[in-house]
């Protein structure tokens, strides 16, 4: 069984890895959409719209003229000064796993170390969109690399499931956010696309969670607002979606109680959200307001997360 202390360096060293890969995730979306045409208009700044969506709103300033692509980047790629930006997830990813460094493979660690020492090759200083996206790119096959690394070579005991634990939980949070950015999208009069700023939006969020090909292998049609929402929040084969988070969260929450000899808290409010989410009528969470629901599993799966420190990581 593992110290309390090292169970939270595992949890907290997999949500910083994940975040990071998050924020990559956001800021290629927003370069993306700030070239399409309209996609920097006065009422929507899309590199407001991604400090937004990655939970930092509070911490950069919500005036959409200084919201600009450099300050944008800098504060989510570099700023030592936001604790969610890539640089800053790193850093505490790698202090986290030196921490528990005989819990880790070989293979995790240097994925690791090898990722925060090829970071410092990196400064924002006016990056060009080319060097923007091979910047992006590196901090994605980082975020695999870990992942892949933790799953083909850890053991299958308390340490994977802390670790696993907290890729999940940050994961789900982001594509909830990621959905409520952009929840005017979704309400009911948005059965169809209505033009083609919306139409790259659309494709836009399915394209940061690497999932534009998969909607069309489920569907079978061009997009629409409530399949896009669909995939994103009730289909479990989707890796990213809600439900397929929660599906996973529950089990390895259960993998805990099973070998800690007791379920708690935690297990419990896992196992309310999935049936949730596995009952949930999309017709019916569009028609009551798509944002509400958004807010308020942002909301539970935060609670979720003290819930499971309270229980292993105190």
């Amino acid at each position: 069984m593992l110290l309390s202390r090292h169970a939270d360096n595992l949890f907290w060293l997999a949500r910083y890895m994940e975040r990071a890969e998050n924020a990559a995730r956001i800021l290629e979306t927003a370069s993306r959409l700030a070239s399409v045409p309209n996609g920097n208009s006065v009422d929507r700044n899309e590199w407001l719209t991604a400090v937004e969506a990655t939970g930092c709103a509070g911490a950069f300033d919500g005036n959409p003229s200084l919201a600009t692509p450099s300050a944008v980047i800098d504060f989510l790629a570099f700023s030592p000064e936001n604790p969610s930006s890539i640089r800053s997830c790193f850093e505490m990813a790698r202090n986290n796993a030196r921490s528990v460094r005989t819990a880790l493979t070989i293979d995790v660690w240097e994925s690791i170390n090898s990722t925060w020492l090829e970071l410092k090759r990196y400064r924002n200083g006016g990056m060009s969109r080319q060097e923007l996206g091979t910047f992006l790119n590196f901090v994605k096959e980082a975020s695999l690399r870990f992942d892949g690394s933790a799953y083909r070579t850890m053991l299958r005991n308390d340490s994977y499931y802390f670790l696993r634990l907290g890729s999940y939980i940050e994961r789900a949070d982001f594509s909830a956010r990621l959905l409520k950015s952009r929840s005017h999208l979704f309400d009911e009069s948005h059965e169809t696309v209505s033009g083609s700023l919306e139409y790259y939006q659309l494709s836009s969020i399915l394209r940061s969670v690497s999932s534009l090909t998969s909607y069309h292998w489920v569907y079978r049609e061009s997009l629409r607002p409530h399949l896009v929402a669909d995939l994103m929040i009730m289909r479990e084969e989707m890796p990213r979606s809600l439900a397929s988070c929660y599906e996973n969260i529950t089990r390895f929450l259960d993998n805990l109680a099973r070998d800690y000899g007791r379920h708690g808290k935690s297990q419990r409010a896992a196992r309310t959200m999935l049936s949730r989410l596995e009952e949930a009528d999309m017709a019916a969470l569009t028609k009551s307001g798509l944002d509400g629901f958004l807010e308020e599993f942002i909301a539970e799966n935060s609670k979720l997360g003290m819930a499971i420190g309270e229980q292993y990581l105190g």
